[in-house]
C-alpha cells in the first residue's frame, strides 16, 4: 500500500502541476541542441501537448490496458499528425518524448517528494511503469510516423 500512496503523489503531483512541469520540459526543449525544430514554434502548441500528457499520465498509468490507453491518448488529440504538421522530425519528437518523462522526476526532485532513500526505493515501481507507458508513447509515435512513408513508396 505504502508504493501505491507514493506513485499517487507523483502522479496527483504532476496531474496538478501539469502546466508547470510543461514550462519547464519547454525551456529545456526549445534550447537543446537535440531538438533544433522546437525553436521555431510557437510555444503555446508544444507545451499545450506537454501539459495534455501529464493530465492524462494518471489514467494511462493505472489502466487494466497501458498501450491501448496510450495508443487511444495519442490518436484522440492527434498527438503525432500535430507534430508531423509543425516539421518535428522523428528523432527529434522521440528525444523530447524522453525529456518530457525526464521533467516529472526532475519537478519531483525540485518539490523534495522523495525525501528518504526508502522513498526511492518504493517508488520503483511507479517509476518503471511510468517508463513503459513513456516507451509506448515512442514506439507509438515512431510507428505513425513510418505510415506515411509505406502508402508512398
Amino acid at each position: 500500500m505504502e508504493r501505491r500512496a507514493l506513485v499517487d503523489k507523483l502522479l496527483e503531483l504532476t496531474e496538478l502541476h501539469a502546466g508547470e512541469i510543461a514550462e519547464r520540459w519547454y525551456k529545456s526543449v526549445s534550447t537543446n541542441p537535440r531538438t533544433p525544430s522546437y525553436r521555431s514554434l510557437p510555444k503555446e502548441k508544444p507545451v499545450l501537448r506537454a501539459t495534455s500528457l501529464y493530465k492524462n499520465l494518471k489514467q494511462m498509468y493505472f489502466s487494466d490496458n497501458p498501450y491501448q490507453e496510450v495508443l487511444q491518448f495519442l490518436e484522440g488529440r492527434g498527438y503525432v499528425e500535430s507534430l508531423q504538421a509543425d516539421g518535428i522530425p522523428l528523432h527529434e519528437a522521440i528525444y523530447a518524448l524522453v525529456m518530457m518523462r525526464r521533467h516529472i522526476w526532475l519537478y519531483a526532485e525540485l518539490q523534495a517528494l522523495f525525501t528518504t532513500p526508502m522513498d526511492m526505493y518504493q517508488a520503483t515501481e511507479g517509476i518503471n511503469r511510468t517508463l513503459l507507458l513513456f516507451d509506448y508513447a515512442a514506439y507509438i509515435i515512431a510507428q505513425k510516423y513510418q505510415k506515411p512513408n509505406r502508402s508512398t513508396v
